[in-house]
């Protein structure tokens, strides 16, 4: 494996363990803060996205923010995945 695929598998499974609630509104500032210079909103509205659930967007949410050079905690990845979800996506949980 890749050391950007064992980030995303260690993020995955630390998220399967948490009991975090997801907070949307800290989703949307960390997004705002650290991901909104490059994506901008019509960026998840691709018709040929690949993200069709919610299990899919937290892989890529993880993968992607692996490559900031910030290290995001479970608890913040959850919060983007479900502020983006919420915002942009809206697939069933």
């Amino acid at each position: 494996m890749r050391p950007a695929e064992l980030i995303v598998l260690a993020v995955l499974v630390a998220v399967g363990t948490d009991s975090h609630s997801a907070d949307p509104q800290q989703g949307r500032l960390l997004y705002e803060t650290y991901c909104g210079t490059c994506h901008y909103p019509k960026l998840h509205d691709r018709k040929s996205s690949q993200v069709d659930t919610v299990a899919k967007l937290r892989v890529e949410v993880a993968r992607w923010t692996a490559q900031t050079g910030r290290r995001f905690t479970p608890a913040e990845i959850e919060d983007l995945v479900d502020y983006l979800n919420r915002s942009h996506y809206r697939l069933a949980k």
